[in-house]
């Protein structure tokens, strides 16, 4: 039966272009899922946009001498043009400079705040003199008060990933000018997330939501439990809502000029806002997907996301009513690069558009490469080398070629028509098991967020398919036994068939590629089960799904690093 989702990958921040630690962290294994549920016959809407508000917008926009909105509009187009090279397939990418966004986030504020959600208060905050500013937190780093770490933010250490106020952090700097900030006195709204604990502790370790069990925590990520139980545990303090700042969704109460909603308000009801906005372009009712008794909400995020997505976006979710909570949260932890901590300040990053721009027609290669070194459960190290041994001995060696020698016999010896499967050997049947059982068993790798785990089965078929065509040898046989070789040559050419389905999530532009080679439409999941080929059915002649990668592209894009 199928189900219905809202699934959101974290909204980029349009103050400058992606790079691949974005890609492994967020959304290439969002679009793996969505492909694969809607493969599935699942009613699932793919949210995402540009989060254009905050400091660091109108940081970037005085630096380069423009107005924000100029900075948000050329990232905002970079970006969502690179996604869509990547085969990274939104429903709808939307933007929080829009009106539409501004309204929902503007009654959503008015709705906490007619419900006594918020509490006002004056405090001093840190104050760039030379910037005429106040810091928000991510501008002021320290010492971290709980192990000592040099360079802890305002809101959190994140070597041992203590919960913070700015206040606490020892000799305070404000990375706009690099000089000590003073305090000085300012009145917010802030949200006291103490006053949560209870529900929050319940809803994340046991799953259960106002006394009804709500999604299972053990299928949650041990990472994020974890983060989020640290913060649990620590004691939940209040944090401010709005900010003080010019650019952003103006705080819509009387005596609220100067002050704008805080991103990590704003930004989440992005989300809902997309939604919104995707219902007006397409008819359809918005609240079904975020209000329904039948939706599951799942967000796709790295891993220095979490509290947001687990803790506060949850908590104004509930005190707001009638919104569903995230069944899970499929955080991953950090990609390296070459050994180091990604760092766009230094260059040391792999830019999205410039590979698109650099390996042509090659962006399957970047997806696989990613999700193969997907830090799902820990950070790990993306490297040229890998990427190229990745494509010529698996893309190229494992999948390219079975698909190859498969389709070339086929036009050699029979025309291009799929031959008549005989009488089936035990290989047979074992080879025909395998392409029944290996769609389930990537389907329920997908379902546990194990994309990873299902990249690998996907590729153990066309590695099956290889060893199938090298213990049979129909080349050899065709001159022997006819027969036995057109059963050989059908049964390769169902594994084929399958894969042109099974590859789609991961592989979309290959998987369309292979599906036109062999002259087959099938992309629902459970067909992949199938035998898809009969007998005289015409395919195309062979065309090569990869190349290889020489040493000369990899030394010219090393060469590129810092």
């Amino acid at each position: 039966m199928s189900k219905k989702y809202t699934v959101t990958s974290a909204l980029p921040y349009a103050n400058g272009p992606l790079h691949i630690g974005h890609i492994a962290g967020a959304y290439l294994p969002a679009d793996i899922y969505v492909r694969y549920r809607k493969a599935n016959g699942d009613d699932v809407l793919f949210i995402c946009g540009s989060d254009e508000h905050g400091a660091a917008i109108t940081l970037r926009a005085k630096k380069d001498g423009v107005s924000p909105q100029e900075i948000v509009d050329k990232y905002h187009s970079i970006n969502k043009k690179a996604f869509a090279d990547l085969g990274i397939k939104f429903d709808i990418f939307h933007r929080t400079s829009s009106e539409l966004h501004h309204q929902t986030a503007s009654e959503y504020f008015k709705n906490l705040e007619e419900k006594e959600v918020f509490t006002q208060k004056t405090s001093e905050q840190f104050f760039d003199e030379e910037h005429q500013q106040f810091l928000a937190d991510r501008y002021i780093t320290g010492d971290c008060p709980k192990c000592y770490a040099v360079g802890a933010y305002g809101d959190q250490c994140e070597k041992c990933g203590s919960a913070l106020s700015p206040s606490e952090l020892k000799n305070p700097i404000s990375t706009l000018s690099g000089k000590t900030p003073i305090m000085k006195t300012t009145s917010h709204w802030y949200l006291p997330m103490q006053k949560h604990e209870a529900w929050l502790k319940k809803w994340i370790e046991e799953g259960v939501l106002d006394d009804k069990k709500h999604h299972d925590p053990k299928t949650w990520r041990s990472q994020v439990l974890g983060q989020c139980k640290a913060w649990i545990d620590g004691g939940l303090q209040e944090r401010a809502m709005t900010r003080d700042l010019d650019w952003g969704v103006k705080v819509p109460v009387e005596g609220a000029d100067g002050k704008v909603l805080y991103v990590w308000l704003d930004a989440p009801i992005g989300y809902i806002s997309a939604t919104k906005q995707w219902a007006i372009e397409n008819g359809q009712d918005w609240k079904s997907y975020w209000q329904g008794d039948d939706v599951e909400l799942v967000h796709f995020i790295g891993k220095d996301n979490i509290v947001f997505h687990c803790i506060i976006f949850p908590i104004i979710l509930h005190a707001h009513g009638n919104y569903v909570l995230p069944t899970n949260v499929p955080a991953n932890e950090f990609l390296n690069l070459e050994g180091e901590k990604l760092s766009t300040s230094r260059n040391w990053a792999i830019w999205l558009h410039q590979y698109i721009k650099d390996f042509k027609n090659q962006q399957d290669v970047l997806r696989y490469a990613l999700c193969a070194t997907s830090p799902e459960t820990k950070d790990t190290d993306f490297t040229w080398k890998d990427f190229q041994a990745r494509n010529n001995s698996e893309l190229v060696g494992i999948l390219g070629n079975f698909v190859n020698r498969v389709v070339v016999l086929t036009n050699k010896y029979w025309g291009g028509k799929v031959p008549r499967q005989r009488e089936l050997t035990t290989y047979d049947k074992e080879v025909l098991q395998a392409l029944k059982n290996t769609p389930v068993k990537i389907g329920e790798s997908i379902e546990r967020y194990k994309f990873r785990e299902a990249l690998s089965d996907m590729m153990s078929l066309a590695r099956l398919g290889n060893k199938y065509l090298a213990d049979t040898e129909p080349w050899k046989l065709k001159k022997t036994d006819e027969e036995r070789t057109q059963t050989i040559i059908n049964v390769a050419l169902q594994l084929a068939a399958s894969l042109s389905i099974l590859s789609k999530p991961f592989l979309p532009f290959t998987a369309e590629k292979l599906a036109v080679m062999l002259n087959i439409s099938e992309t629902a999941w459970e067909q992949s089960t199938k035998q898809l080929l009969s007998a005289n059915h015409q395919i195309e002649k062979a065309s090569l799904l990869f190349d290889r990668i020489e040493d000369e592209q990899i030394e010219s894009q090393l060469a590129k690093l810092g």
